[in-house]
């Protein structure tokens, strides 16, 4: 026996639902408040409520934000607020109207975007000013109200959760859906919103809808603001993305990203609910918590981890699509360590409104080490000049991932990119590759972190227009290679590379010996440089000058460092070793030891200097410093004499006289610090153009103990500006009550 399927007039008499009670008696009504109690920031919202029986109600929140739904059918009603966006702001219209992911923005959406938290830290509040005037009271977010959620930001912990066992004594669709299989009655929709229990009135705070987001200046001019915040942006690219499930193609109707410390997680789910994120690193210990600087941001200026969601996104998100699928980790993550054929590349992207962001990755592995030493110079395809070959390969994956997203998302924005070791060099040429694209030429910022040399003199000169602030630690031996003569693949003789790297005299003999490469122009590095200089005092006080050096003694490292090995260099200058035991013990090359804490340091003693007027370098270290100088110039000079009688009187000659010429300069530039004042644009940038966000944000950081702390890297005896100054500072003490200054100094 087979069913025939009902015709339309026969359902009415077989529909199996039952009112529970046929007269419409009940009324519910319900305010949306936000954390101040206030609810006239949702005034005017359209609502739609679904009863019980599936009977829909529409109204409008009066002018305190409070609605009410008369004559429904006895149970629970739900509510959502699932009105489109239908305002002017720029901002919201772009995002809803993009060609790629547009956004299901809604009025709800942008209404708690422009209410505040009542505690700066997001937390949420233990009782509301409205919730004596409520018969049931608790806390909602935007994503429980309407329809669409996968672009709003993850739940956030609460003291007063909705009431779920109400939400559970709605019809069941299932259920329902059975019987409309059956020819019993229309499908029935999924209802979505909050629930409510009839015959009450209900006040809902709804959470702000804010995120934090890292301060960075879009300014060419170097700030100490983003020497800091882009020094844990690049260690950030060290992390995973995070993304559960990271599966290709990804078959659940949802993405999340619990994993600690990673890109997802600080940028899909920690910054997004407004979680002050710390750790770039998993082994970072937690006594020192280098917190970024935050601005407390619209969630739609947040910088955007893109939703995945296949039932809004079917044409790009469906798992039909297979390994053409796209998620968040494919579109903002960048990783082909061991694949086939790749390159151990490794980057994230992100932007919001006025900037994006790329970070790339730094040396991680023995892949990326054999890449390091592939230094076979290669015609560069986007302009002239040439470059390292092992950098150019990870570059051009780079930068096919990079101009994949940019080709979505890129509507003008500065371009920020960033990169340690490695990854500053390959961040050097995806940045020149960009410039090279008339779209993206003149927009473009780089900071890159303890980078090696990338290409030859025609390549730099070439890209010298490309804003380039490169940092580098007086004893990191990574920004010496390869050596400006190299031009040898990874395949050479292993013989010959631990006699190079092991024994620099040997290799600065070839150097002095063929100071360039007789097939191709020596490599040079690329960019402005900064340079984190140790100064030593008395009683173990230290200090370090980031500051811009004319001469290769003090700024280059390991074989090449010449004149410094020849001289066996004193006064403040590192003792150098091998650059085989220096690669080995590279302690100053690490973000989280070493860059991250010098950049931390400099702009506390930038903060310290702008706010007590004074200069970035006190006397005391400016004596110290010049003394160094002047008795290294006088080492140079004797060696100098001593070359005349020399039979390697013509090879030494030279690269003396030019190198003392350098000392001068760095002496006057010394100079010229020492008496420079600092200013809020070198210290913060364009940021300081904005007083409210730069006073909330200075205010949030230093809310945490460890950013008035002191650091061993920053001391350094006070100016003798008092008698019991000058003499704690000699005897290494500290005077009762005195303020002991940061001293370690940030120049833009």
């Amino acid at each position: 026996m087979s069913l025939e399927p009902m015709e339309e007039w026969e359902k009415p008499f077989f529909d199996m639902r039952m009112h529970a009670c046929p007269l419409r008696t009940h009324s519910t009504s319900f305010q949306l408040v936000d954390e101040e109690g206030d609810g006239t920031p949702y005034a005017g919202l359209a609502y739609e409520a679904t009863d019980y029986e599936g009977a829909i109600y529409l109204g409008v929140l009066d002018e305190t934000g409070t609605g009410k739904v008369n004559r429904h059918y006895c149970g629970p009603v739900v509510i959502n607020l699932d009105k489109p966006y239908q305002g002017s702001d720029k901002t919201y219209v772009r995002l809803i109207g993009r060609e790629h992911y547009p956004l299901p923005i809604t009025e709800l959406q942008v209404r708690a975007e422009k209410t505040r938290f009542r505690d700066a830290s997001g937390a949420r509040t233990p009782s509301n000013p409205a919730q004596a005037q409520a018969d049931f009271f608790c806390q909602v977010e935007v994503s429980e109200l309407v329809t669409h959620r996968a672009h709003l930001p993850p739940l956030a912990p609460r003291n007063f959760p909705p009431p779920r066992h109400v939400h559970s004594l709605m019809r069941r669709p299932s259920e329902t859906a059975a019987m409309a299989a059956l020819g019993f009655g229309p499908t029935p929709p999924e209802v979505r919103g909050i629930a409510l229990l009839p015959n009450k009135h209900h006040v809902l705070e709804v959470r702000p809808l804010r995120s934090l987001s890292p301060l960075l200046s879009t300014d060419e001019e170097f700030c100490s603001l983003n020497l800091y915040q882009l020094a844990l942006m690049s260690t950030l690219s060290y992390c995973p993305f995070g993304q559960d499930p990271n599966s290709q193609p990804v078959e659940s109707s949802r993405v999340s990203f619990p994993t600690q410390p990673s890109v997802g997680n600080w940028f899909g789910d920690g910054l997004a609910k407004f979680d002050e994120l710390w750790q770039v690193d998993a082994k970072q210990a937690g006594g020192k918590t280098y917190y970024p600087l935050y601005a407390d941001v619209a969630y739609s200026k947040r910088l955007e981890i893109v939703p995945f969601d296949p039932e809004l996104y079917p044409e790009v998100n469906s798992p039909d699509l297979g390994a053409a699928q796209e998620h968040p980790a494919r579109l903002h993550y960048l990783d082909d360590t061991g694949k086939k054929g790749g390159t151990d590349s490794q980057a994230f992207v992100t932007h919001n409104d006025e900037l994006v962001l790329l970070a790339v990755r730094g040396t991680a592995s023995w892949a990326d080490a054999l890449r390091d030493m592939d230094a076979a110079q290669v015609s560069f395809e986007e302009g002239p000049g040439k470059v390292h070959n092992g950098f150019y390969g990870s570059a051009k994956v780079v930068y096919e991932f990079v101009t994949t997203y940019l080709e979505k998302f890129y509507s003008g924005q500065k371009l920020v990119i960033t990169g340690h070791s490695l990854g500053g060099a390959v961040a050097l040429l995806v940045a020149e590759m960009l410039r090279s694209d008339k779209k993206y030429a003149g927009n473009i910022l780089l900071y890159t972190y303890g980078s090696p040399r990338a290409g030859d003199k025609t390549f730099v000169e070439s890209a010298k227009a490309l804003v380039h602030h490169r940092m580098v630690n007086q004893n990191d031996p990574v920004p010496s290679v390869p050596a400006p003569w190299t031009k040898t693949s990874w395949r050479m003789s292993g013989a010959g590379l631990l006699l190079m790297l092991a024994n620099p005299p040997i290799g600065g003999t070839v150097f002095i010996a063929s100071p360039i490469n007789f097939t191709g122009e020596s490599y040079t590095h690329h960019g402005k440089l900064r340079h984190f200089m140790p100064v030593s005092f008395a009683y173990g006080h230290t200090s370090a000058i980031l500051w811009t050096p004319g001469c290769e003694t003090i700024t280059e490292r390991g074989g090449a460092a010449i004149c410094a090995k020849e001289l066996d260099a004193k006064n403040g200058l590192p003792n150098r070793g091998g650059l085989l035991q220096q690669l080995v013990d590279n302690a100053d090359h690490k973000m989280v030891v070493s860059y991250i804490p010098h950049c931390w340091a400099s702009l506390r003693r930038a903060q310290e200097a702008l706010e007590e007027g004074r200069t970035v370098v006190t006397a005391t270290e400016y004596d110290r410093v010049q003394k160094a100088l002047q008795d290294f110039a006088t080492q140079l000079k004797a060696k100098k004499a001593e070359a005349r009688g020399s039979v390697r009187r013509n090879q030494l000659a030279a690269p003396l006289r030019a190198e003392i010429g350098r000392l001068q300069e760095t002496a006057a530039r010394l100079k010229d610090l020492s008496g420079e004042r600092v200013t809020e644009a070198k210290v913060y940038g364009r940021v300081a153009d904005q007083p409210e966000v730069l006073a909330m944000s200075l205010d949030r950081w230093l809310a945490h103990a460890f950013n008035r702390t002191q650091e061993q890297l920053a001391m350094a005896p006070p100016d003798a500006d008092s008698n019991d100054r000058a003499i704690a500072a000699l005897v290494g003490g500290h005077v009762p009550g005195a303020t002991f200054n940061l001293d370690i100094d940030a120049i833009g």
